[in-house]
């Protein structure tokens, strides 16, 4: 039964079609079978003569790269507005999609995406609004409507800066251990440098050492 309750699902529709078939819809995709007080919700049967040709809107909010952040009807003769892309064709036979009235979808990436359509719904002309939902237009005499909502936006991986206090304390331990050594090490280089200094002015040069033993002999 279509989601009439104002709550928004958790995820945001990543993608919006129409099918030829009730039995042809793809897997992870939710048909909108019916309207929200039970009738046919085909888009092109004909009111007058009944058509063998059937049309169903489908969504699925399988997660992906992009999100659906806005939808338009418009009539086939009009203006596709800038950033929509119309549906065309259907998913399953590749036929035209609609008729007199095109469906135009508008996607974001999810990053970038700060609300998105969670929902859609169709409402036979006339009968009631949906509440927290907004109606974009009639085809075949039904009304669409959708639900938006805020996109909680996925989690990037952690940083390094974001790093578990154990990895921390290991870089730590090892910057000590590295600063300590290095410390360790100019220390007894200048100690030895002072050795050889010491040692250079206690000790006389040699031609020096043969003239005092000449002296006292």
């Amino acid at each position: 039964m279509p989601n009439v309750s104002g709550e928004p699902p958790s995820k945001p529709l990543s993608s919006v079609g129409v099918v030829t078939s009730l039995a042809k819809v793809p897997d992870g995709y939710y048909v909108v079978a019916q309207t929200t007080d039970g009738s046919d919700a085909d888009l092109w049967k004909d009111g007058l003569f009944k058509s063998k040709v059937t049309r169903y809107l489908c969504f699925t909010r399988e997660t992906g790269r992009d999100v659906v952040v806005d939808l338009k009807l418009i009539d086939v003769k009009d203006v596709l507005p800038e950033g929509f892309t119309p549906v065309e064709e259907t998913l399953d036979t590749k036929e035209a999609a609609t008729r007199k009235r095109r469906l135009c979808v508008k996607l974001s990436p999810h990053a970038a995406a700060e609300t998105a359509v969670f929902d859609i719904q169709i409402v036979a002309k006339s009968r009631y609004h949906l509440v927290n939902y907004t109606c974009i237009g009639e085809i075949n005499n039904m009304g669409v409507w959708y639900l938006k909502g805020d996109v909680l936006q996925r989690r990037s991986s952690p940083a390094a800066s974001d790093a578990p206090p154990s990895a921390e304390r290991r870089t730590a331990e090892k910057s000590d251990y590295e600063r300590q050594s290095s410390g360790s090490y100019a220390t007894t280089v200048s100690l030895q440098l002072q050795r050889r200094a010491k040692h250079r002015c206690v000790t006389p040069p040699e031609p020096l050492k043969r003239s005092r033993d000449q002296n006292e002999s």
